[in-house]
């Protein structure tokens, strides 16, 4: 990785924020909001919110500003009519904001939409902060290539692949045994299947330990964030699928682990706070004081440890198995998953028909390879489109 620092002159730090309206994007301006001397704010994107991208903009003196929805762009446009900020809409728009000169970038934009900006970011050779996950999951290989040819930085931000990176040690990678992520089991875990199957999606959003996205929180709750975290690892750290492990702890208070050939067991523990790995992230190769609950073990006593239920929670051996399987199965898998999750949050489907379609999806589509974007985007639509059809098998929630 190359290190990405303030210049010579010590000027600020200039900033982009793709999906500035997420529980992601606002922390890390939250963050920003504390140390304002040391970051410029070059652009914000969000997808619809144009009441709260505005305010954003104008608090941080932003020099654009993006909505993703076409439609949206004259209520925003008006909104910052009595502004220097500069303002777009649209696919287009969101690449330019990340196109832009920026040293720093967070990709929190949720889903396979984040890829392209992702992408942009990466290939003019930013430090960018991912807390899109899809990025890797749809392209890894195609990521990581680009991140290389770049000599741009990749610096994970979700809790699980952040707490690994700051233990594992990459000049030792001979030395290491296995990496674990860990699981908060989400709402559901002492759940039974058959009240599982009655699940509401306020149910599901409804996470006991972090504050989330409604997707993101049912991904937790089916615990196909697990799969697709695991995943992720495997590109982020170059391990196969046979030496990344998963435990749940419900208390989210060890994030990582990694484990050495001599019975070394590195931890990062921390508060449930996404303020924490935001903030290495942001700070990084230095760390910066972050305004997360400083953790008490004595108060915490005891740290207790699961092993996943694989037969309430299929998600995370769908995500396996596409791994072994190789190729664009982890696309699928994730472009399934997003369709059978909104379908789910507008109770067109159970809660346990997400892991259902995911599955009949990943069954239908074979053998196919990825070269380069355009592969993403073509295996992602086909693999969309057999998920709304798979559908339509599933019992419709009766409200």
């Amino acid at each position: 990785m190359v290190m990405m620092e303030s210049g010579p002159d010590n000027s600020p730090r200039r900033i982009t924020i793709l999906g500035s309206t997420g529980s992601i994007g606002c922390n890390t301006l939250d963050l920003i909001q504390r140390d304002r001397e040391a970051y410029q704010v070059e652009a914000l994107t969000a997808n619809t919110n144009v009441e709260m991208l505005a305010s954003q903009a104008r608090e941080m003196n932003a020099k654009f500003a993006v909505v993703a929805d076409e439609n949206k762009f004259a209520a925003l446009k008006d909104a910052l009519k009595d502004t220097d900020v500069e303002v777009g809409a649209g696919r287009s728009a969101v690449i330019e904001a990340a196109s832009r000169p920026a040293e720093w970038v967070m990709a929190a934009i949720v889903g396979a939409a984040g890829l392209e900006p992702t992408l942009t970011a990466v290939r003019r050779g930013a430090a960018v902060g991912l807390a899109n996950k899809e990025c890797l999951v749809c392209a890894g290989e195609l990521m990581l290539s680009e991140v290389a040819s770049s000599g741009a930085a990749l610096l994970p931000v979700d809790s699980e692949h952040n707490a690994i990176f700051q233990v594992f040690e990459f000049e030792q990678r001979q030395a290491i045994e296995k990496i674990i992520l860990t699981a908060s089991g989400g709402p559901f875990w002492k759940t039974s299947l058959a009240d599982m199957a009655k699940a509401t999606p306020e149910e599901a959003i409804a996470h006991p330990n972090w504050d989330m996205g409604a997707k993101i929180s049912v991904d937790s709750a089916t615990m196909m964030n697990k799969g697709l975290e695991l995943i992720e690892a495997h590109y982020l750290f170059a391990m196969p699928e046979d030496r990344i492990d998963v435990l749940v702890h419900t208390q989210s208070i060890i994030h990582g682990l990694v484990a050495y050939i001599d019975g070394s067991v590195l931890a990062q523990l921390g508060s449930p706070d996404m303020r924490t790995p935001i903030a290495y992230a942001l700070g990084w190769p230095n760390r910066i004081p972050a305004p997360s609950q400083k953790l008490d073990l004595a108060s915490v006593g005891t740290l207790n440890f699961e092993q996943p239920d694989s037969e309430r929670f299929p998600a995370i051996e769908l995500a396996r198995q596409t791994l072994r399987d190789g190729g664009a199965a982890p696309t699928i898998l994730n472009a399934a998953n997003e369709i059978a999750v909104a379908a789910f949050l507008q109770q067109k489907i159970g809660f346990l028909d997400i892991a259902r379609t995911v599955e009949t999806t990943l069954s239908k589509l074979s053998g196919y390879s990825i070269g380069a974007l355009d592969d993403v985007v073509s295996i992602d639509g086909e693999a969309r489109q057999i998920a709304m059809e798979s559908l339509s098998a599933c019992a419709v929630v009766t409200v």
